[in-house]
């Protein structure tokens, strides 16, 4: 999740040990930093300035003055044994990271970045979405973005990626990779992501046999609301619900986003799905943005959320009331869909509707993420750097923030249901797309057990348990759309 006015982004940081933001986060434009420690203009580097000692220190003192949790930092640590900055926070933060209340959501990143993601959706690679299911080590293609290489090449959701490798005489199975390598020996075989890197894939798609294909990775725009199933009406039985997919909360949902909701409006839709399964946060701008789309019928002194820092922090508060806009509907019921993807901006949208609709407003799927903190951004731009740092508590306006270990329990309807990678998003034939229409109609289901499912994306009776692939060292864009290569 990202933050308002100077707090840049309430970003999802990392699932497993990178999840989107998610875990969750978010800059409206510019990235602005807090008033009291604003980043000074750009100068030449002196010698020094911006050694691996000096950022540390810097980081320690930002964690000192920010940190949502100062009583888990330790009295002293000496940086020395630390080859990195970023090995230096996780050892600082470790207390609160085993209470299960930063799970790696501070980090170090880059501020060029993260301006290029959240601006445009600027970003490197092969443009597909990856899942691995946890017991055969099998690799699968949950979501290809248009514009990217790998759909140009014909990859696309329910693909199998059998091997790896940059020629036919040295492919290796993905299944052997993994087991000797885990997640950081697949990002190791997929190479950079930079333009211009050429991979090969043998794929399989679903009931084809395998074939090799070249794949040079390119720069792309990431869509937030696809142009194939992004938004649309799908006809029930007679009943018009709108379907809206949200991959992540960027700058340039702003618009498809308006666009989605005029046309259900225009078609009188009363039932609403907003598809959030692999959505790992983002602005807390376009958050709040997504519910007064879906808040017509809140009043202004309605409050979305509240926005809590630690007691000597209390001037940075906010509540942020509904502001219902030209395109916004009042829908009856609405269903989301999330699963261990979903974190940060994704919940807080979830958990503002929940005191207001009650048993009318249902998680379809899988327990979400947990994380119902947010960071701001703190950037020390003469060396490139921002500091994420959890500094903040989202509540709804019940003051209910304290979903650590997904929002299931919070919610008083919740309906379990597949990731069915083998049909398309949106598709009424998908299994939570499917669940989400029975729920709308008002026919029962299987209630979504409580507790932390990590980043699993779906845990029925019969399923393969998946999780969305994040490398130990994930760049912004990786954060915040997790599963991205």
């Amino acid at each position: 999740m990202k933050q308002r006015p100077w707090v840049a982004m309430v970003a999802l940081a990392a699932m497993l040990s990178a999840c989107g933001g998610g875990g969750g986060g978010s800059p409206t434009g510019a990235t602005p930093t807090p008033s009291p420690t604003a980043a000074p203009t750009p100068t030449p580097v002196e010698t020094g300035a911006c050694s691996l000692r000096s950022r540390q220190d810097w980081a320690l003192a930002q964690l000192r003055e920010w940190y949502l949790f100062p009583e888990t930092l330790p009295a002293s640590l000496d940086p020395t044994p630390y080859a990195t900055v970023d090995d230096y926070i996780d050892a600082l933060t470790a207390g609160a990271r085993a209470q299960g209340r930063d799970r790696y959501f501070t980090y170090l990143t880059s501020i060029s970045d993260e301006d290029a993601f959240y601006g445009e959706g600027t970003s490197a690679g092969l443009g597909i979405r990856l899942v691995i299911d946890s017991g055969s080590h099998r690799m699968f293609v949950s979501e290809a973005f248009e514009g990217g290489a790998g759909l140009a090449a014909g990859i696309d959701r329910g693909t199998e990626i059998v091997g790896i490798g940059t020629t036919a005489a040295n492919v290796r199975n993905v299944t052997d990779i993994y087991t000797a390598d885990g997640v950081d020996g697949i990002d190791l075989a997929l190479g950079s992501n930079t333009a211009g890197t050429t991979v090969l894939l043998r794929v399989a798609a679903p009931g084809s046999s395998t074939r090799d294909v070249f794949v040079t990775k390119s720069d792309f725009s990431l869509t937030p609301v696809s142009s194939r199933y992004g938004a649309k009406i799908i006809d029930d039985g007679g009943r018009r619900v709108g379907y809206v997919n949200l991959r992540t909360f960027i700058n340039t949902a702003d618009g498809p986003l308006r666009d989605a909701f005029a046309g259900f409006k225009a078609q009188g839709v009363t039932d609403v799905i907003v598809d959030l399964r692999y959505n790992g946060g983002g602005l807390v701008s376009i958050a709040e943005l997504l519910s007064d789309l879906l808040g017509g019928g809140r009043s202004s002194a309605d409050v979305v959320d509240y926005l809590t820092f630690r007691p000597e922090k209390a001037s940075e508060n906010s509540t942020r009331n509904f502001s219902p806009q030209p395109e916004s509907v009042s829908p009856m019921r609405i269903a989301f869909i999330g699963t261990g993807g979903t974190a940060s901006a994704s919940e807080l949208v979830i958990n503002s509707f929940v005191p207001y609709l009650h048993d009318r407003v249902a998680l379809i799927g899988a327990n979400t993420y947990g994380k119902p903190v947010g960071q701001i951004a703190l950037d020390r731009s003469e060396c490139n750097d921002r500091l994420r740092v959890i500094a903040l508590s989202v509540q709804n306006s019940a003051r209910r923030g304290d979903y650590y270990y997904g929002l299931a329990g919070s919610m008083e309807a919740s309906c379990q249901a597949a990731d069915d990678i083998f049909h398309p998003l949106g598709d009424p034939a998908e299994a939570s797309t499917r669940q989400a229409l029975n729920y709308l109609a008002g026919q029962s289901c299987t209630r979504i057990a409580s507790g932390s499912t990590g980043a699993t994306l779906s845990l029925g009776p019969s399923e393969v348990p998946r999780t969305l692939l994040t490398p130990s060292h994930p760049d912004a864009s990786q954060r915040q759309v997790p599963g991205l290569f």
